[in-house]
């Protein structure tokens, strides 16, 4: 019987060490060298950290964190050899079931492979187009813009409500479709955009697109800036327990923080001082900060305020609040059934044992206990490498080499940075896109 039981124990110990997530300490480290502005070491960094963050059945989460960063670098064909391979396993994920495995009730929501919220999933698109306009691709950007818009349009159709449109993707495809000349695909996008625009626009805190544009468009050159700017909220681990055993009781609300000592490592101490023991673990978004808040184009002593035309800050806690009914439910399942677990084992020790029993059986209920609360983690993966927001600015030029000074501005408008392209050539009726990344 005790061997039996150690095997038991051994088996749950492997299940709960492949419930591997991105740490909070990790993702933090990863977003200081973004500040810095050191995109190349951060994503040297997500790879060496490739086995211990992320689980076999996360690799496009993975491929996801790095890709980002890599275009950042300015590394667009391995970010886009990552963003591929991440969009096929995103897309054999869907074609399988999405109904919960015993595990995701019973252990907790890691057991499953990551399912990449909505706004990511559109934002792989944006990413590859971007990969492809910095390589002169145009065609292969535009078949990205093309995936965009049917997936876009599928979820128009399928969802009432929450994200069911992106008002700065459907803009962006319009530019391209109209780039290839495909002008009626063109029209149809920069509708849906400034739809979703006038429906979300409020909610998300961001403005919608008066650009200037010239009648004689044709003759002038254009150039598109793009400014990602900001770090991403991230998730972490906000848990809720009570513990008691004969004499007293106690609640705690151990959170994840960017230091060594793991909630659920806390919840098992708490749980086994106590005895019993019932744990809650949730998601929960902590916002982090950034000192860039604007942006303005200097071009030929020109100024182009560049417009916040995407808040992924604003979607990320749009996405958790929607799941969290969902999030809930399965929490509340699992604690229950785990609070069970330990009254049953008690019971089946002191129906088998002598006079001893009680005390054993109090022993068998305490290791549940505490294995129910090593167990008990919050699913806080997310594609945390985004930035926290996208700027736009539509600059129309004569026909020639340009330079285009980005001033960074903070919330008081003060200057904090800056970025210049240099000998930007750009042809008559010809569009270039720029991108810029800030992340301090």
């Amino acid at each position: 019987m005790i061997k039996k039981a150690r095997i038991w124990v051994l088996g749950l110990a492997v299940v709960c060490s492949a419930c591997a997530a991105p740490s909070l300490r990790y993702k933090s480290d990863v977003q200081k060298m973004m500040a810095a502005g050191k995109f190349s070491e951060a994503a040297a960094w997500v790879e060496s950290k490739k086995s211990k963050m992320y689980a076999d059945r996360d690799a496009h989460l993975y491929a996801l964190d790095k890709a980002a960063l890599l275009h950042d670098a300015q590394s667009h064909q391995e970010s886009d050899t990552l963003l591929e391979q991440a969009q096929q396993r995103i897309e054999d994920l869907y074609t399988k079931s999405a109904s919960a495995t015993l595990g995701k009730v019973v252990v907790n929501d890691l057991t499953t492979p990551y399912e990449a919220a909505d706004y990511e999933k559109a934002f792989t698109y944006f990413y590859r187009a971007m990969n492809f306009l910095q390589q002169d691709n145009l065609s292969d950007a535009a078949v990205e813009a093309r995936r965009a818009a049917f997936f876009l349009d599928h979820l128009r159709a399928s969802q009432q409500k929450g994200y069911n449109d992106d008002p700065f993707i459907q803009y962006f495809a319009s530019l391209i479709f109209e780039s290839v000349g495909q002008r009626s695909d063109a029209r149809i996008s920069r509708e849906n955009a400034l739809n979703a625009y006038r429906k979300q626009g409020g909610k998300l805190d961001v403005q919608t697109p008066h650009f200037f544009v010239p009648d004689d468009v044709e003759q002038w050159g254009e150039i598109i800036l793009l400014h990602y700017n900001g770090l991403l909220p991230l998730k972490k681990t906000q848990t809720l327990q009570l513990a008691w055993n004969r004499a007293i009781g106690i609640a705690s609300s151990p959170q994840e923080t960017r230091y060594e000592v793991a909630p659920e490592v806390e919840n098992a101490i708490y749980a086994g001082i106590m005895g019993n023991a019932i744990t809650i673990a949730l998601p929960a978004l902590e916002n982090q900060h950034y000192q860039v808040r604007s942006s303005l184009a200097m071009v030929n002593g020109q100024r182009y305020p560049l417009l916040r035309m995407a808040n992924l800050g604003a979607l990320a806690h749009q996405d958790l609040e929607e799941k969290m009914p969902g999030i809930w439910f399965r929490t509340v399942t699992r604690a229950v059934v785990k609070q069970l677990a330990a009254v049953q084992a008690r019971h089946a020790v002191n129906r088998s044992a002598d006079r001893q029993g009680s005390v054993l059986g109090d022993f068998a209920g305490m290791l549940v206990s505490v294995l129910g609360a090593a167990f008990e983690k919050a699913d806080t993966r997310q594609w945390f490498t985004l930035p926290a927001e996208i700027h736009m600015a539509r600059i129309f030029v004569q026909p020639g080499t340009q330079d285009i000074q980005l001033l960074l501005k903070d919330g008081y408008g003060n200057i904090v940075g800056e970025k210049v392209f240099e000998n930007v050539k750009v042809g008559r009726g010809e569009r270039v896109f720029l991108h810029y990344r800030s992340a301090r």
